[in-house]
């Protein structure tokens, strides 16, 4: 562990914790909003341990998930359109606090609360699984093809979990028209999946045979 890539993580971390606090609490014009701290519970708290964790035992997973650009216009797109929808999904929930919009029942915000946390669980199943994984698409060298645990289920498990842990923020925050913003992942994903897989077919060893082996993509018997 370094002083720098400490430096680094916490302030990052800093920086996301007041960006998403910005964009939930400054549309609802209130900090009296349960479900916003709600939700910067369930985010933060969880990321916040995680980072201690790879810093302590894998902290070049830590500096590769830090230090992340997408070097191919295409995936550039990608994360740009990811942006774009968590952005429009925060300020969307807040203003449905400040207009007074209709707000999901109390039981669905608690259900979203607890599937969002086992998607936490299982993202930190797939990191431990798979150490060379990148937040851009590449392939490192000595890397190898992961087809046990979640791999053995679906060739993305990365993804299938991010799509538990988005499509249920928005009804944490209580707003079905932030949710109506997030259906727009799935598409979003695929299009990177689509890409990336080209590319590991090309660049990893095995993997045309792993796609023989795990049928499915994202999620089990449907694709």
């Amino acid at each position: 562990m370094t002083a720098k890539l400490f430096i680094s993580a916490i302030l990052k971390f800093s920086l996301g914790a007041v960006l998403v606090g910005t964009l939930i609490f400054l549309p609802a014009g209130t900090f009296e909003y349960f479900n916003g701290w709600l939700f910067m519970g369930i985010l933060f708290i969880p990321m916040f341990l995680a980072g201690l964790v790879m810093m302590a035992k894998n902290p070049k997973l830590l500096e590769s998930r830090l230090d992340a650009k997408e070097k191919e216009s295409e995936q550039s797109l990608v994360v740009k359109l990811s942006g774009l929808m968590f952005l429009a999904g925060f300020i969307v929930a807040g203003l449905g606090v400040r207009f007074g919009w209709y707000t999901l029942p109390k039981p669905v915000v608690i259900a979203s609360a607890i599937i969002f946390l086992i998607a936490y669980i299982l993202y930190a199943e797939v990191l431990r699984e798979n150490t060379y994984l990148s937040r851009t698409i590449e392939v490192q060298e000595g890397q190898t093809v992961i087809d046990t645990g979640l791999y053995g289920i679906v060739r993305h498990p990365m993804y299938s979990v991010t799509l538990l842990l988005f499509l249920s923020m928005p009804l944490v925050l209580g707003s079905i028209y932030s949710f109506i913003i997030f259906l727009v992942y799935p598409f979003i994903i695929a299009k990177r999946i689509k890409h990336e897989e080209e590319f590991l077919e090309k660049e990893l060893n095995g993997y045309k045979e792993y796609k023989q082996k795990v049928k499915y993509r994202l999620i089990p018997f449907i694709w």
